[in-house]
């Protein structure tokens, strides 16, 4: 064989095995994606729980259910802005309740309509002054960017928490709750929507892990169509 077509066939055979590793650490993630989907499914359906159980362990915390009694400041909301719902523009209605013996709890009360993504009248959307809230604990966010909003007074873009502390002038809780049950959400034009956890898809993982094992046979293939030739370049008789 030639050293030419000797050096190709190496390349081709080195590239097939790298596609195919690619395509088993695809394979291995859509594993863990459908770990991960278990997991937040069955903290999603377990019984609602008191605060000081669901947050003993923070690393299993997230979208544990939790239900909690107290009081809403309405004085301090925020608006988390830019949260489209099936394309129309909208917000996410953040309020502190004050919880007898801990910070207060931020609750994502749910989603609004604002035409700008930004600005809504926020006496509208009002549910009592005590509540007891049913949800699902979520994670702040590490800082990225600008967090306020300028031209809205109440809207941060992003839940990071000491900024919402400086925001709120006061310690918040280290999750925030997002609220589902309670309130009718059949006309969005007078109440809250609820916020849904996120969609448990098992992602593109399986098609990814299909195109490189595809890649794979492509270079291999390649690679005994090249050796099968001659110097000459038609095929070996």
């Amino acid at each position: 064989m030639p050293r030419r077509t000797l050096a190709f066939v190496i390349f081709a055979v080195v590239v097939a095995a790298a596609c195919v590793r690619l395509g088993f650490w695809q394979l291995s993630r859509l594993g863990e994606r459908r770990a991960l989907n278990a997991t937040i499914a069955a903290r999603l359906e377990a019984p609602a729980a008191p605060w000081d159980e669901v947050t003993r362990d923070s690393a299993s915390a997230r979208y544990r259910r939790v239900q909690l009694t107290g009081r809403y400041d309405y004085a301090r909301e925020l608006v988390l802005t830019s949260r489209a719902r099936n394309g129309a523009p909208g917000v996410y209605v953040l309020t502190p309740l004050a919880v007898a013996g801990s910070p207060s709890v931020l609750v994502n009360r749910g989603w609004a309509y604002a035409a700008d993504g930004m600005s809504i009248d926020l006496s509208k959307w009002n549910e009592g002054d005590s509540a007891t809230v049913d949800g699902f604990l979520e994670a702040y966010v590490p800082a990225g960017g600008m967090v306020s909003t300028p031209s809205q007074p109440r809207g941060v873009r992003h839940l990071v928490r000491d900024s919402i502390e400086q925001r709120l002038g006061e310690r918040v809780a280290p999750f925030l709750v997002v609220q589902r049950l309670g309130r009718d959400q059949r006309d969005s034009l007078t109440h809250l929507v609820r916020v849904e956890p996120p969609p448990m898809n098992e992602g593109s993982h399986r098609s990814y892990a299909i195109q490189w094992f595809a890649f794979a046979l492509i270079a291999l293939v390649g690679a005994a169509v090249v050796a099968r030739r001659g110097p000459g370049g038609d095929a070996a008789r």
